[in-house]
């Protein structure tokens, strides 16, 4: 399971790990891995050009340290110093070893960029001339690897406040660094090495965790002998409209391939057709007026997905809230929410799935501030809301109280089309009808709807009906996963 840390819980740990070591052991345990995946991507490194952009930090001294250690091999390396000090015992080793002093129009014939302008304790947006390199490295042909986070990031949050270096490969040191896993922050990070530089035992708990192959499918419930259509979790769906026939479809359709051992549809007339036509399996309720009353026993509820915002919606919705079950929360369901807080009154355990438009209205904030602050928001969330919070985008990250927020790195932009959160909220109910609670069902949930998503994409346009019928293969490979030496 992957871990990752805030820049304070980072620093607290380095200077723990230091205060037993000699001088300058972290920086050159830093250095020596930062060259080494720097050789690797150069391939033969003699002849060739590295620039280093060295700002005024800790992170500038490791690229100065690798510099030397490049330049010993036969690389031509060369600095931009941007800062208004440099570290000084690195640029001494990098000009013993025979590195030069550059301006920045080096960066042109530059083969390997390195970003070692700010590090993990910078905030906010860069200033000149930080602003104006990182701007340049990103249109410079070179490769461009960034030392612990690319400048611009902010390693906590992964918030991007202006111009930002875009990496093609993030070398970071000692642990995973939050902001290197939650958008925006994550997609200018490109492929991401750990060094390992023996922070390990003076670590805290991680601020963030992301899931594996393996476990995920060591979350999953899986038939026994002894299992049942009623062990294997009912799932009730209450989704549909007459306008929006396709959202029940689809949830349904989620429910199915990920496993729900029955799923009890419930909606009007014209749902309820399309359902029954697709989905034989589901056990049908045409709703003339919204009671559930009828419906028999589920494990579990999906609410919301093409449900409508009207009268009737309000009432059906507060039908299902008042049960004793878990209940996923999505789309016309969560502005129902938004409209009439009082509707989460309830013991049972909720799981809300918005995308930040949604999110923004139950919390009465702003849409580009929650796009901007993904972790802080739906931690603000879960927290005021007393709910789990599965809040979905290009980083999707699932909150609770009192745990480490997990992040899904699985999906696909060839996601962003509609239907595909029907679906999910049909993968994650079926989760929560076979047992899992709610941060697990909605961790596991994303997770294999991205994946079901990259399956279906293969690098093209997919629909939403592609992901349900993808969700199966992205179980398998989970398993096969699984049953490979670790």
């Amino acid at each position: 399971m992957p871990t990752a840390y805030t820049a304070d819980q980072i620093r607290t740990a380095e200077r723990a790990l230091m205060a037993r070591l000699p001088d300058g052991t972290l920086m050159d345990r830093a250095a020596a891995g930062l060259a080494a995946v720097c050789a690797g991507l150069l391939g033969k490194v003699y002849g060739t050009r590295v620039l280093l952009l060295i700002g005024s930090g800790d992170n500038g001294g490791d690229a100065l340290y690798a510099g030397a250690r490049l330049a010993g091999r036969g690389a031509r390396v060369e600095a931009v110093l941007a800062g208004a000090k440099t570290h000084e015992a690195g640029l001494e080793a990098f000009r013993r070893a025979g590195g030069t002093i550059a301006g920045p129009d080096a960066l042109d014939q530059a083969d390997l960029i390195v970003d070692g302008l700010v590090g993990i304790g910078a905030t906010g947006a860069l200033r000149e001339p930080y602003a104006r390199l990182a701007e340049a490295a990103n249109a410079a042909p070179g490769l461009v690897v960034a030392v612990d986070v690319p400048s611009g990031v902010d390693a906590s949050t992964g918030q991007v406040a202006g111009a930002a270096v875009a990496a093609q490969v993030t070398v970071t040191m000692g642990a995973r660094k939050t902001g290197l896993l939650v958008d925006p922050g994550a997609s200018h990070v490109g492929e991401l090495e750990l060094i390992d530089i023996g922070l390990g035992p003076y670590l805290p708990d991680p601020d963030v965790v992301s899931l594996s192959h393996h476990d995920v499918y060591g979350l999953l419930k899986r038939p026994m002998g002894e299992s049942d259509k009623y062990r294997r979790g009912v799932l009730g769906v209450a989704a549909g409209s007459d306008r929006y026939t396709g959202a029940a479809v689809l949830a349904v359709g989620g429910a199915l391939r990920a496993g729900a051992g029955m799923v009890r549809y419930v909606g009007p007339g014209e749902p309820v057709t399309q359902v029954r036509a697709r989905w034989p399996e589901a056990v049908i309720t045409e709703l003339s007026e919204p009671s559930i009353d009828e419906v028999g026993r589920v494990q579990a509820w999906v609410l919301g997905p093409g449900l409508g915002t009207g009268d009737w919606a309000h009432e059906l919705a507060a039908r299902v809230l008042a049960s004793d079950v878990p209940v996923l929360i999505d789309a016309d369901a969560l502005t129902l929410v938004a409209g009439d807080r009082a509707l989460l009154r309830r013991t049972a355990p909720v799981l809300i799935t918005p995308h930040a438009g949604e999110l923004s209205r139950l919390l009465g904030a702003d849409r580009a501030a929650i796009e901007a602050g993904r972790l802080e928001h739906a931690r603000r969330a879960a927290a005021e809301l007393g709910v789990t919070v599965l809040l979905k985008g290009s980083t999707t990250v699932v909150a609770t109280r009192d745990l480490p927020v997990r992040v899904n790195g699985t999906g696909t932009a060839w996601l962003a089309t509609g239907g595909t959160g029907d679906v999910l909220s049909g993968v994650a109910g079926a989760l929560l009808a076979q047992g899992l609670d709610c941060f697990d069902a909605g961790s596991c949930g994303a997770y294999l709807h991205g994946l079901a998503g990259r399956i279906a994409a293969d690098d093209a346009p997919l629909t939403a009906a592609d992901v349900a019928e993808a969700v199966p293969a992205a179980i398998r490979m989970l398993r096969g996963a699984s049953r490979s030496p670790r």
